[in-house]
């Protein structure tokens, strides 16, 4: 099964400082038929206005990645933890029992990005923190795992869920695959670009539903820029 949402489907909310959209329900967005896909429970994809962001708020029982696609954003938590993630770039937030965290745009211009929220595999546990840079050139005509639940997954960054978050970059024309599996979930959006995913087309911030599949065929139409959740 493959499910195109079209980006004006989605649901919205402009907050001056905040220009989000939603793929699945969140805040006063609520759409019966798109609470969560899987484990997947929330991707937003945000623009945030230069010199502001979100003021400390606190999370739980949630595994929270943000892929930056423009600009970048500056982390803090209530562990010590600061870090800036740059566009192309991935942090990891692990909420377990309880964490405080602020996201700023602290830059002269918009911040980009998708935030993505999957369900863990059990409550609770210590929070944490972590970032690092995927460097687009490395994922070239490919699937990259930047995050992952899978201990074989060894240089990705570690979530608490059986999930991973892929990344690739593609020239129009190039195909890739990837075997997802029939009992798996997956959820994809071109970041930028359009793109032919097992006879579908995808135009760019599109959300694509995947499953009972084997695997996915994905051509791209344009240049394009992938992030896609295999999740249970």
């Amino acid at each position: 099964m493959i499910d195109v949402r079209p980006f004006d489907t989605l649901g919205a909310a402009n907050h001056g400082w905040l220009d989000a959209r939603h793929h699945f329900s969140f805040a006063d967005y609520y759409e019966p038929g798109r609470m969560n896909w899987g484990n997947i429970r929330v991707w937003n994809d945000d623009a945030i206005a230069p010199k502001s962001g979100f003021p400390p708020h606190p999370h739980s029982d949630m595994e929270i990645i943000t892929y930056v696609r423009e600009g970048a954003i500056t982390h803090k938590d209530s562990l010590g933890n600061t870090g800036r993630t740059e566009a192309g770039d991935v942090q990891v937030m692990s909420a377990g029992s309880g964490i405080t965290h602020a996201e700023y745009n602290l830059e002269d211009e918009t911040t980009r990005l998708f935030q993505i929220w999957i369900m863990p595999s059990q409550r609770g546990g210590d929070p944490s923190w972590g970032a690092r840079p995927f460097p687009k050139g490395d994922r070239s005509g490919r699937f990259v795992t930047l995050a992952s639940g899978f201990a074989e997954d060894g240089e990705a960054l570690p979530i608490r869920t059986e999930a991973r978050v892929l990344g690739a970059t593609l020239r129009k024309g190039e195909t890739t695959e990837y075997p997802l599996g029939a009992d798996r979930h997956a959820y994809l959006v071109p970041a930028s670009g359009r793109i032919e995913i097992n006879g579908a087309i995808a135009n760019a911030r599109d959300g694509v539903a995947i499953s009972d599949t084997e695997s996915l065929t994905v051509t791209a139409l344009e240049d394009a820029e992938l992030v896609m959740v295999d999740a249970a």
